[in-house]
């Protein structure tokens, strides 16, 4: 849940998460649409899908208990070097490194190192020197405090040099100047037109295989539409900034294999943005 997204905003979706899904089994069991749903304003669904794959195969393969062993946790669907290593020394203590925006902030100052950062090279060459650091034994403790090193003290504007603990070891003379990253593309804005289409108390929603795969929202609409929106917002998306905009549409003779009338969308898994397009103005149809 924290990949991507901030502590604060997570807390809430942590804990609603665990009393839906307290263990493997109850994750494994449930349908995609229910995971997607209780993810629902978390953002970056794939997260979601992952999350339920991953816990599949560790309750059909690994009898319910997650594996010990970094090379079996890289196996499991939407894993990486971080996620493996942070739980393998999370959870199991064991000496390894993680890189992450903390830990990585605090390691290219403390070695001054002028590489970019998010290149192949860069990325490497953090984890070398994590690699160098990490003790072995205690590990868990140590990366801990090296993630709440970057937190709280090696800001990435205005670091706290003057109280921070490892200042006598560090190398980087500009630290604010550091780490070096490449220039963040320019935020393109995109607008994405969709249909409102009420009949007989049922609203039509239409299965996302892109940017929302595995949700439902309201059917897609290729060309700009003559009349008046009934319902515009905008919102954020990666390096783009998306308007999402609603007409007003009677409902067709035939509806397409990824369609669906629905009574009701409670318990639908829908994105937020189109969750709030259909409170805006569709409750008052359905």
């Amino acid at each position: 849940m924290l990949q991507q997204t901030q502590v604060a905003t997570v807390v809430h979706y942590y804990n609603r998460w665990l009393r839906r899904f307290p263990d493997f089994a109850s994750v494994a069991r449930a349908s995609p649409n229910d995971v997607l749903r209780a993810w629902q304003g978390l953002g970056y669904y794939k997260r979601a899908q992952n999350l339920h794959a991953a816990s599949r195969l560790v309750q059909n393969q690994h009898l319910g208990t997650f594996p010990n062993n970094i090379t079996a946790i890289r196996k499991l669907p939407g894993v990486g070097r971080y996620t493996a290593n942070a739980v393998a020394t999370f959870a199991f203590d064991q000496s390894v490194p993680i890189v992450e925006a903390n830990t990585a902030r605090v390691l290219a100052r403390v070695f001054d190192m002028r590489l970019l950062i998010d290149s192949a090279i860069g990325r490497e060459k953090l984890w070398e020197h994590a690699a160098q650091l990490v003790p072995k034994r205690n590990a868990a403790r140590f990366n801990s405090a090296l993630v709440d090193l970057g937190a709280l003290l090696c800001l990435p504007n205005k670091p706290r040099c003057g109280i921070c603990p490892v200042r006598k070891f560090c190398r980087a003379k500009n630290p604010e100047t550091l780490p070096i990253k490449k220039f963040k593309p320019r935020m393109k804005r995109i607008i994405e037109r969709h249909a409102l289409v009420v009949s007989s108390g049922r609203i039509l929603l239409e299965r996302s295989s892109t940017r929302w795969g595995g949700m439902w929202i309201l059917p897609r609409l290729q060309t700009r539409q003559p009349g008046q929106a009934l319902y515009r917002s905008t919102f954020p998306f990666t390096h783009h900034r998306i308007a999402l905009v609603v007409y007003g549409r009677g409902a067709p003779k035939r509806i397409a294999a990824n369609q669906r009338w629905f009574k009701s969308v409670d318990r639908v898994a829908m994105p937020s943005p189109h969750r709030r397009a259909v409170d805006a103005v569709a409750r008052k149809f359905i």
